[in-house]
């Protein structure tokens, strides 16, 4: 006769995370809870809530890296308990640090002179990184204004309507007037004329966008350095130019080498690059790089010496992560100019196979350039029916994220459809990502117009009443559409109380 135990309720070896208490009960949301779970109920109950994100390989709507070799996986694991600014206990991490500004000075073609060591730091991405070079320019331009016994209160800085929210931030935080040139329908990047018109001597920079992030297309650098050297020389100004090459840093040195956009212009006085976008490392990670010491204030450089010898600093923040430093580094030295060649042409070819089949569909307007980030943005043709914002909608329910956004000022009637080209997209998912766009083109095809058509119609009465109402041009009309999606969007993305 076989002898059989029930399992006690205690004996925990023997349960599944499913058999237990602990997923009948809903995870807390706003107060710590009074007791412990144990370590696999834990991972169990958040892995699953964490199935609800999107897949980062197809969002589409970010540029920053999203896959790494299983090796460079293993040093950033291996490194995760690091603190960068303890340079003293890891002199080795420090050491990797500076390898990377070096590297990248040359590639930028800092004028540096045989073994001299570049000027530049490493943070957190690219916002911080333009933080610390407007600062750079911000105190520059107050040294001098003192030295003049002028005025020095009201610094700005000139920039593209289609700049990053970074510079938003910084102008703000940093109590910089911030002077933007207005995009027009057609040209959705800052025109170098404009900007050197809106340049006066209380102008600390004028920033310049290698990779717009609205259509990919890089400014023209060198247009704006020759029309600031001569407006320089005839007002006895010395307005310098800053590069955000947050998106294209890593992109130009190796596809369009003989565009001279960086150090080689000599008013460029320090260029941003974003090492978890194009520089292949994961979010976390980005660089400054000044032309010399004299561009960067010894008085912005903080010396410390609690954590052993004396340690100069200039971030904003202090303590973080050595693994994106690591991983720069890997990559850096484990591709070279090859590999990093080798994978910029690979995204633009799969860029172009994307725009290709867009194209074909006869149904799209091409906005991003074919020269600059590997990036196709895109709009309707006729979107009196049906629009951007639906296309990327319905893209979800294939489980692409493509974001549907409209332009800055000037150009807010233009929505367009962004797609990026990162290294982990292939030529196979370019052509998936067009065929499900035409099945989601057939889809709209077959819908009633839903918000489009109201509004149109809506707009066709005011002009049908008469006595003196105001008849509604087309744009008029395509922009009430576009804000009423605007406002759809983000109702559904809404969340309460919560900071991002």
């Amino acid at each position: 006769m076989v002898l059989s135990k029930a399992t006690s309720e205690t004996n925990l070896s023997v349960h599944s995370t499913f058999a237990s208490r602990y997923v009948r009960v809903s995870l807390p949301r706003f107060k710590m809870p009074e007791n412990s779970i144990p370590k696999d109920a834990a991972y169990q109950i958040i892995n699953d809530e964490l199935m609800l994100d999107g897949n980062p390989r197809l969002n589409l709507a970010s540029f920053v890296t999203t896959w790494m070799e299983p090796e460079c996986d293993k040093l950033i694991m291996d490194s995760i308990n690091k603190n960068y600014v303890d340079m003293d206990e890891y002199p080795v991490t420090t050491e990797l640090q500076n390898r990377c500004v070096n590297m990248i000075a040359h590639l930028f073609n800092a004028p540096l002179g045989e073994g001299e060591a570049a000027v530049g730091v490493g943070t957190v991405g690219s916002s911080e990184a333009i933080m610390l070079a407007g600062l750079a320019f911000k105190r520059k331009w107050q040294n001098k204004m003192k030295a003049q016994g002028k005025p020095h209160d009201r610094p700005n800085i000139v920039t593209g309507a289609n700049v990053q929210v970074c510079w938003e931030k910084f102008a703000r935080y940093f109590e910089v007037e911030l002077k933007e040139v207005k995009l027009e329908d057609g040209y959705y990047v800052m025109d170098p004329e404009k900007a050197v018109e809106m340049v006066d001597e209380n102008t600390i920079c004028v920033a310049a966008i290698l990779g717009s992030t609205l259509n990919g297309e890089f400014e023209d650098v060198k247009r704006l350095n020759d029309l600031l050297v001569e407006k320089n020389k005839e007002t006895g100004w010395d307005t310098p130019i800053h590069v955000d090459a947050a998106s294209g840093g890593f992109i130009a040195p190796f596809i369009y080498p003989e565009l001279e956009w960086d150090f080689r212009l000599p008013l460029v006085k320090s260029i941003n690059v974003s090492g978890h976008k194009y520089g292949l490392v994961y979010a976390g990670i980005g660089w400054v790089i000044w032309r010399s010491k004299e561009d960067l204030p010894e008085e912005l450089i903080f010396h410390i010496n609690y954590l052993g010898a004396d340690q100069p600093t200039f971030t904003l923040n202090f303590s973080k992560g050595s693994s994106q430093v690591i991983a720069q580094y890997y990559q850096l030295i484990r591709l070279g100019y090859e590999g990093y060649k080798n994978v910029m042409e690979n995204c633009q070819e799969n860029a172009k196979v994307l725009r290709e089949g867009l194209e074909k569909t006869e149904r799209f307007n091409i906005v991003s350039k074919e020269i600059g980030v590997p990036l196709v943005a895109f709009s309707l043709k006729d979107n009196s029916k049906h629009n951007e914002f639906e296309i990327s909608e319905h893209l979800r329910r294939f489980g692409w994220i493509v974001p549907a956004y409209t332009m800055p000022p000037n150009a807010e009637h233009v929505t367009v459809v962004r797609v990026v080209i990162r290294e982990d997209f292939s030529r196979t998912l370019a052509e998936r990502l067009v065929a499900d766009i035409q099945k989601v083109l057939h889809e709209l095809d077959t819908l009633p117009a839903r918000v489009t058509a109201k509004l149109a119609a809506s707009a066709a009465a005011e002009e049908g009443d008469g006595g003196g109402v105001h008849k509604k041009s087309a744009m008029e009309v395509q922009l009430e559409i576009t804000n009423v999606w605007k406002k759809f969007v983000a109702e559904k993305k809404k969340t309460k109380n919560v900071i991002c």
